[in-house]
């Protein structure tokens, strides 16, 4: 192989991800050519770089090319150090990094050649099942085990994808094992089980080093049922379809398990149990991490918003809380106006939290709560002996929330000699408690609310037009519950959920026949109501029971919806409210049509799609939006 390029102009060229690749590839050959000291500086300065463009794969790659060049270079401690961390930063590892760094440990492990062989064996048996017969040549070669070409051929898309793995097969445990090796044999249980036919193995290899098992045989079932014996493991006898089965897991179309005879020891049945707990435990975490990753592909990670805590679905939440966000980082004082119970106070809470404020106190105050002689001094607070009564210094609720946040709900109540002193604060910063001589500075955000008309207030002269005008710098409406009932499902859910918490209890169901009566309630009290009705339920009900219509309160059960109303004319029409808004409209004709064709298909979830004409993952996606799972 020519070198075409010096060593500084390839680090030069390093910035690109191609280029980064190419380093790779040199380094590679350094190594091969037995410069390791250039592998070294070479691996060592593109390894920065590549944490750059977070390619895990890529960075994964050089730092174990750079263990392995650090061992070359006489630095082994150095190399384990490097190659413990990049398998420490990834629980998770595809089986090619699992089976380079069984590699690169081999080649590490220069003090103990009876560990180093068996590193070199596992790294042979993964690149070898997974089709990477390049990789294993290597491995082989390093490990000097002979010609590659004596390899079995095993590929990931082979019809028998453990077919071949009886040749890959540990040798028999000698009489003593090193304790290391059981350790290494353990830590390959946990890795593998991604990959059963290699898991199979790995546990033999474990039950052998204990000799806990008179006989063992690896099985493979296909799809017509029939059975064979890849590996078999024996103290003499010949290996059967005895003993105890140990599932291993489906790769493909094939199954397979482990059956295991104990020798007749009680030890020795204990061992085997404990390794029949070992290999459960690592199906299940592989299963786990699988789904975790499945999810992970449907569902993209909680946007900003949703980080909030905040609940909703609509067009009109989706933009109010965009522009919440946007306004967060600033200082400007924020007027929330809406109906009583839509939520003003958790809009506020979302500011304050998507603030550089949020570590600070939100402090919520209700301005009708008090009697209004007393309102300036719980806002402004007093000094000791101002006034008959003030035996103690009192900071106020300004000064209470100092470095953070303070709410001031119903501020069209405050009284017209107060709103000077407030609107002097807004402007000034500085608060003048009643008693003392001397203006404090005070840092705080002021973000009031109201379900008054204040401009109809300012026009009636109960409300002062400057700091109307000083209030109402950034203002955001909550639009009531009936104009967003497509979040009813959704606030239902997280409710129930919320209060099933607090209750220390399983958490009630609602069926589909109330949730259209919730949905399709005009809800004066909005959210706010919404919450008291299933707070009633929750306390009424047994704990994971079902809410049917009946269940709920008169008012809102002797609205009866429109899907009652379809059914009783005929099972094929489906008649729907003209005056709500279409986005509910929408929802309650896709919620009954999921219904009805999950039920004329008896839950069949693939017949179900292809009569709505959609994919498995739509319906998926439709109904967990939907609130249907």
């Amino acid at each position: 192989m020519q070198e075409a390029l010096n060593l500084s102009e390839m680090l030069e060229g390093g910035y690109s991800y191609y280029g980064l690749w190419h380093l790779h590839t040199r380094a590679r050959w350094l190594l091969r050519t037995h410069r390791a000291d250039e592998a070294v500086t070479l691996t060592q300065d593109a390894i920065p770089r590549i944490e750059k463009i977070a390619d895990r794969n890529l960075l994964e790659r050089m730092q174990l090319l750079a263990a392995e060049a650090l061992g070359a270079a006489g630095r082994p401690l150095d190399g384990a150090a490097l190659l413990a961390a990049t398998v420490r930063a990834n629980p998770d590892p595809s089986l090619e990094i699992v089976a380079e760094a069984a590699r690169v440990a081999g080649c590490l492990a220069t003090d103990d050649p009876a560990a180093a062989r068996a590193h070199f064996e596992r790294a042979i048996r993964v690149f070898s099942a997974i089709g990477q017969h390049t990789a294993a040549a290597d491995a082989r070669r390093q490990a000097g085990l002979g010609d590659s070409s004596a390899l079995p051929t095993v590929t990931a898309t082979t019809t028998r994808p453990g077919a071949a793995l009886a040749a890959l097969a540990p040798p028999p445990a000698p009489r003593t094992v090193p304790p290391a090796r059981v350790i290494e044999a353990t830590a390959a249980v946990t890795t593998l089980a991604t990959h059963p036919p290699l898991l199979g193995i790995e546990v033999l290899a474990l039950l052998g080093d204990a000799r806990a098992c008179s006989r063992a045989a690896l099985i493979e079932e296909d799809q017509t049922g029939v059975r064979r014996a890849l590996v078999t493991r024996t103290d003499g006898s010949a290996a059967g379809d005895g003993g105890t089965p140990i599932p291993l897991g489906v790769l493909g179309t094939r199954r397979y398990e482990l059956l295991v005879e104990p020798r007749p020891s009680p030890s020795a049945r204990t061992t085997v149990m404990a390794v029949e707990r070992l290999a459960h435990t690592s199906v299940t975490l592989s299963r786990m991490r699988r789904d975790e990753r499945e999810r992970a592909s449907l569902w993209p990670e909680q946007s900003p918003e949703e980080q909030l805590g905040l609940v909703y679905t609509s067009e009109a939440m989706v933009e109010l809380v965009k522009t919440t966000r946007r306004i967060a980082p600033s200082n400007v004082t924020v007027l929330i106006t809406g109906e009583t119970g839509a939520g003003k106070e958790v809009i506020a809470r979302a500011l304050h939290q998507a603030s550089g404020r949020h570590d600070g106190t939100f402090l919520p105050f209700n301005c009708t709560t008090v009697p209004r002689e007393m309102l300036d001094s719980q806002l402004f607070g007093y000094r000791r002996g101002a006034f008959t009564g003030a035996v103690d210094e009192y900071p106020g609720l300004i000064r209470s929330a100092a470095g953070g946040t303070l709410f001031l709900d119903e501020i069209g109540e405050m009284p017209l000699d107060l709103q000077p002193k407030l609107l002097r604060f807004l402007e000034s910063g500085e608060v003048l408690p009643l008693g003392e001589t001397r203006p404090v500075t005070v840092d705080v955000r002021i973000v009031a609310a109201t379900n008054a008309d204040l401009e109809q207030l300012v026009n009636e002269g109960r409300f002062r037009e400057d700091l109307y005008y000083r209030l109402n710098v950034v203002r955001l409406r909550v639009p009531p519950l009936r104009e967003r009932r497509e979040e009813v499902p959704l606030l239902v859910q997280a409710m129930l959920e919320r209060f099933a918490r607090e209750a220390q209890r399983d958490p009630i169901r609602v069926s589909e026949a109330a949730m259209e009566y919730l949905t399709l309630y005009h809800w004066p009290g909005n959210a706010r109501q919404l919450a008291n009705e299933l707070r009633r339920l929750s306390a009424l009900s047994e704990p994971g029971a079902v809410v049917m219509p009946e269940h709920l309160s008169p008012e809102i059960a002797a609205n009866r919806p429109p899907a009652a109303a379809a059914r009783a004319i005929t099972d094929a029409e489906l008649l729907v409210r003209t005056d709500q808004p279409l986005a509910a409209a929408t929802e309650h004709v896709e919620r009954v049509l999921i219904a009805q064709a999950l039920d004329q298909h008896g839950g069949n979830v693939e017949k179900a799609a292809q009569a709505l004409g959609l994919s498995r993952k739509g319906l998926f996606l439709k109904r967990q939006r939907l609130g249907m799972l």
